[in-house]
């Protein structure tokens, strides 16, 4: 079973239960070649295992006629390992909860452009009449190109002298808009897909820094600036986008691989990249996108995208990363290093912390979610909890949710914190669990676990900072380490400063009783679950 366009005929897909392109590859292939609608810029799983997905739908059922056309500037190795050998074909693998799995052959790539080895061409499309929507993923650092005093980046410092050979995303995408701008000042959807908040204006605030850098340096017109803010010309709408697509899985592979399929092996590009022929992702997706697309758009409501406006997208996306997914996912991340778990899922047989993330999820979390009003809170954290979660088929694991853990729990905790502020209740000493996972994270922080082992802590930009503020800590120990009430007082991390808000003294008390002994970390949740029994 090959994956390319001849190996399209074999009957053994079928026979073996995969689904199969129901439209005619070239003709598609062929029309999208002269009237390209949609560009996507990042050649990454995520982008294999959603919205390909969904465009191959659309094609399936004749809503949607011409495909999705790929660009990559990164890792450019990622088109001639991943998409090249396959004919941009894909196998598509959605890891259902009950152990059953859907294997679908994806063929909505119309193209698969390195950009640096076919700019003209990426060029000749940007610029195209009927280009109505470029979308990307390319994760949060590649839209940074300002440092914290807004000034540019050193390495990207010369995408803001000369538009001739950008360095960076944003600066390739300046200039491909300044190209469109020139050829008539075209209207264009500009869609980030990637998982950061409000991502639209981040997105906007690079392009917009880049471009003024040449309208002041004579580089670009005038008008290109009133080109990017004009809302009828050029969007840059908000989205939110939430998937678990990790590395294609040895077991999934080995499946495969029993069914004769061939391509699934994984391959690293000299950037680190793993690629396959297949992605393996969650069953469970979500996108919702702002509708402001001023040269159309597809119909992806047809296949569940959640179209709304600006304030909806933002409550959607609160909603998920305060709530919901993230600060479970957090805890889960946090506890899971230190209680020795390796899979998330295999956490959430772990009552302790089942009972844990039930308590800041539905009894802490839900009295201030955010609710966007079309679609439920609840249903969405019992996904998380009964079905997602749980999915042994996501070899997800804690050490890899614990990454830069320091800049999460400010929007993953603290907003519930404000929210409660909000509220009137400036005392909020009558949270427990939440608490918990800031004693739980100085004690993450000293990198000893529960069963007093060292353990290596996750990346964190902040760890050369903050693990100094645990100096002095051992087990047994009934102090509290000096520079802990510098880490719980600092705003930047948790929200709010938890002593101004009754909350410092309690966590303080939390972490001595995670530090009395050789499996004191467990000891102290399950005591606190026992008191809400």
């Amino acid at each position: 079973m090959k994956l390319n366009l001849e190996g399209l005929r074999d009957p053994a897909y079928t026979e073996k239960g995969y689904l199969m392109p129901r439209f005619d590859v070239p003709a598609m292939r062929a029309r999208t070649a002269q009237s390209p609608a949609w560009l996507h810029f990042g050649a990454g799983n995520i982008l294999r295992a959603f919205p390909c997905v969904l465009a191959q739908r659309l094609l399936d059922t004749g809503a949607l006629d011409t495909g999705v056309i790929v660009a990559e500037s990164y890792d450019e190795e990622i088109i001639d390992k991943a998409f090249a050998p396959f004919d941009n074909l894909c196998l598509a693998v959605s890891l259902k909860a009950d152990g059953t799995v859907d294997k679908r052959v994806v063929a909505s790539v119309a193209e698969a452009l390195g950009y640096h080895a076919s700019r003209a061409r990426v060029e000749e499309i940007f610029t195209s009449d009927s280009l109505q929507m470029v979308s990307m993923t390319i994760t949060e650092k590649g839209y940074a190109v300002l440092d914290g005093q807004g000034c540019p980046l050193e390495r990207y410092a010369g995408d803001f002298t000369s538009m001739d050979a950008p360095a960076s995303i944003m600066g390739i995408l300046t200039r491909l808009l300044y190209l469109r701008y020139q050829s008539g000042r075209k209207p264009v959807a500009m869609v980030s897909l990637d998982n950061c908040s409000h991502n639209g204006t981040i997105l906007f605030h690079s392009v917009r820094a880049i471009a003024s850098a040449w309208v002041e340096r004579g580089l670009a017109d005038a008008g290109f600036l009133t080109y990017l803010t004009d809302r009828a010309l050029v969007s840059f709408p908000w989205s939110m986008i939430d998937k678990i697509t990790p590395r294609p899985s040895q077991e999934v592979i080995a499946m495969l691989e029993k069914d004769g399929f061939e391509g699934a092996q994984v391959v690293v590009t000299a950037k680190n990249t793993y690629v396959s022929g297949m992605v393996n992702a969650e069953e469970c997706e979500y996108l919702a996108i702002e509708d402001w697309f001023p040269n159309g758009r597809p119909p992806l409501e047809k296949v569940g995208v959640i179209f709304g406006d600006r304030e909806t997208v933002d409550k959607i996306e609160k909603m998920k990363v305060c709530t919901c997914l993230n600060p479970l996912h957090t805890a889960l991340a946090l506890f899971g290093c230190m209680l020795g778990h390796t899979k998330i899922s295999e956490e959430m047989k772990d009552a302790t912390l089942t009972g844990l993330i039930r308590q800041i999820g539905y009894v802490e979390g839900m009295p201030v979610v955010v609710d966007p009003g079309i679609m439920s809170a609840k249903g969405f954290i019992d996904e998380v909890v009964d079905k997602r979660l749980p999915n042994p088929f996501v070899p997800d694991t804690p050490q890899r949710i614990a990454c830069d853990t320091s800049k999460k729990i400010p929007v993953r905790f603290g907003e519930t914190l404000k929210a409660y502020l909000a509220k009137g209740r400036e005392d909020l000493s009558f949270l427990t669990f939440i608490p918990l996972v800031f004693a739980g994270y100085a004690r993450y922080l000293t990198g000893i676990d529960d069963a007093g082992e060292a353990f290596e802590r996750s990346p964190d930009p902040n760890l050369t900072s903050l693990v100094p503020l645990t100096e002095g800590f051992r087990l047994g120990n009934a102090t509290v380490p000096a520079g802990l009430t510098a880490l719980w007082s600092n705003a930047e991390i948790f929200g709010v400063d938890l002593y101004k808000h009754g909350l410092g003294q309690k966590v303080e008390g939390m972490f001595l009783e995670m530090r009395a002994g050789k499996g004191a970390i467990r000891a102290t949740i399950d005591r606190y679950l026992a008191a809400v029994r």
